[in-house]
Order: C-alpha cells, then sequence, then structure tokens
C-alpha cells in the first residue's frame, strides 16, 4: 500500500506528486487493471506470448544499437 507522509510546509501538489509517482512505482493501477477482467486461460497464454516477443526484440534492438558505438 502507498503512502506519503506531508511535511510541515509542503504544498499538497508536490505530495499529490509524491504519491503518484511511488503509485506507479508499485505497479498499483496495473495490477488493479490486470484483475478487472476475466481473460480465459488461452488468452492469458497468447499474451503472456506476445509480451515476451516484445520484449526479446526490445532487447535485440538494444544491442544491436550497442554494437554500433
Amino acid at each position: 500500500m502507498a503512502f506519503v507522509v506531508v511535511e510541515e510546509g509542503e504544498s499538497v501538489e508536490s505530495a499529490l506528486k509524491r504519491f503518484k509517482r511511488k503509485v506507479q512505482q508499485e505497479a498499483i493501477i496495473k495490477e488493479i487493471k490486470k484483475h478487472s477482467v476475466y481473460y480465459k486461460p488461452g488468452e492469458k497464454r497468447r499474451m503472456k506470448d506476445a509480451q515476451a516477443r516484445k520484449r526479446m526484440r526490445r532487447r535485440l534492438k538494444r544491442e544491436r544499437d550497442f554494437e554500433y558505438y
């Protein structure tokens, strides 16, 4: 659970900004969205495979870009 202690003299805007950053880092919103919809097992597997392919493409692209330096 994300929480932020508002310090004396700190503006509400900066505390809210810190809170939003902390929520994003802990992937709370992502987790809520993940559990808000039911996916069939086959659909989950396809999504997982697609995500793995995406990660692999990204990693290969980074490696190729790194070779040119």
